[in-house]
C-alpha cells in the first residue's frame, strides 16, 4: 500500500517535539505539506493557510490539525469537505457540538476522523486498565498539577474562552480515567478558580461518582512549582494502585509492576493509519464532556491576577 500523503496544519512546539519525529519513523506516512502562519518544516512545501495548501496539493490524503482548539473546527470542516482524513490534536474542539458535526461530516464523506488523546497511549495505561477490571474499586484520587509558565509560556490563546485553561492538561487525566475505569463516572460537584485577568481557570477541584459507591476526586492546578504531579491513585480491594508520571509507571502497594519508555505520539499515528485503512473513525468525547460538565456545574472562585 502506498504511504498516506499527510499534511500538518499549525507548526508549533508540539509538532516539532512529537508529531514530526513520530511521522518520520512511521512508513505509513509521507509528509507532503504544511500550513502555518509562522512555522515551516525544512524541505516540505509550506503555506500560510489550509485553503491554499488544499488547493495547491490535491494529492494530500490526510491532515493533522495542531492549532489551538478555538480555530480547529473551521480547518477540520474544510479538510473533511475536501475528502481528507483528519487527525485532531487534543482537545478535539472548543465545544462538543462542533466535534459532533465534524463526526457526522466525516461519515457523510466516507473519511476517517480521529479525536486523539495522547495520554491514553502512555506506557502503563493498559496495564492499569487490566488491573482495575479485575478488582473492586473503592475510590480514585487524581492529582494533575504542573507549572503553566514552563509548559505554556506566553500562550494567550490558552487563557481565552475556549482555550480551557487548566483543563488543557487536566483533560489528559480525564482521558486516562475514562479509559481505565470499568464503569462511567459523572460529575457531582466542582470548584473552578479563575484569575481576575483571565477567561479560563487556573485550578479545578472536581468530584465524580459512578452508578455505585465509587468516587473520584480530581485536583488540577497550574501553579505547581518544583516536581510536576501527574498521578492517579486508586484504592481497591486488591490494594493501592498508583499510575504515576502521566501514565508511564504502574505500582501496586508500592511495588513497581510496569514501566516502559514513552510511545504516546508514535502510537497515535499508528492508530490513525489503522482507522484510515479500515475506513473507521475514532471519536470519543467522554473527556471533553466532563470538562463541559465542570463549566456547567462548577462554582466559580476568583483569585488574584496571573501574569506569565
Amino acid at each position: 500500500m502506498s504511504p498516506i500523503n499527510l499534511a500538518i496544519v499549525g507548526v508549533g512546539k508540539i509538532v516539532r517535539d512529537q508529531h514530526l519525529p513520530s511521522i518520520d519513523k512511521n512508513a505509513d506516512y509521507k509528509l507532503v505539506a504544511t500550513a502555518s502562519r509562522h512555522g515551516t518544516v525544512e524541505g516540505i512545501q509550506s503555506f500560510t493557510t489550509i485553503e491554499a495548501m488544499l488547493e495547491a496539493v490535491p494529492e494530500i490524503n490526510a491532515v493533522s490539525l495542531c492549532m489551538p482548539p478555538q480555530y480547529r473546527y473551521e480547518a477540520a470542516y474544510k479538510a473533511l469537505s475536501a475528502g481528507k482524513h483528519v487527525f485532531l490534536e487534543k482537545p478535539p474542539g472548543a465545544t462538543l457540538s462542533e466535534v459532533a458535526d465534524l463526526e457526522a461530516l466525516a461519515a457523510a464523506k466516507g473519511v476517517s476522523l480521529f479525536a486523539s488523546w495522547h495520554s491514553r497511549y502512555a506506557a502503563a495505561v493498559e496495564a492499569a486498565r487490566d488491573f482495575l477490571s479485575k478488582t473492586e474499586i473503592k475510590k480514585v484520587h487524581v492529582i494533575w498539577k504542573e507549572d503553566v509558565r514552563h509548559w505554556h509560556p506566553n500562550q494567550d490563546w490558552i487563557w481565552q474562552a475556549g482555550g480551557l485553561g487548566v483543563f488543557d492538561p487536566g483533560i489528559n487525566a480525564l482521558s486516562i480515567v475514562t479509559h481505565i475505569l470499568p464503569r462511567a463516572i459523572f460529575l457531582t460537584g466542582a470548584t473552578l478558580e479563575f484569575p481576575e485577568n483571565r477567561d479560563a481557570p487556573i485550578a479545578a477541584d472536581l468530584h465524580f461518582r459512578d452508578a455505585g459507591a465509587m468516587t473520584v476526586h480530581g485536583e488540577f492546578d497550574w501553579r505547581q512549582t518544583g516536581k510536576q504531579s501527574w498521578d492517579i491513585i486508586a484504592e481497591t480491594a486488591a490494594g493501592t494502585m498508583e499510575l504515576a508520571e502521566g501514565g508511564s509507571k504502574l505500582s501496586v502497594n508500592g511495588e513497581l509492576k510496569f514501566s516502559a519508555p514513552e510511545e504516546e505520539y508514535p502510537s497515535l499515528y499508528r492508530r490513525f493509519a489503522e482507522i484510515i485503512k479500515t475506513g473507521k473513525s475514532d471519536v470519543d468525547l467522554a473527556p471533553l464532556r466532563h470538562v463541559a460538565d465542570a463549566f456547567m456545574l462548577g462554582k466559580r472562585k476568583f483569585v488574584e491576577a496571573f501574569h506569565d
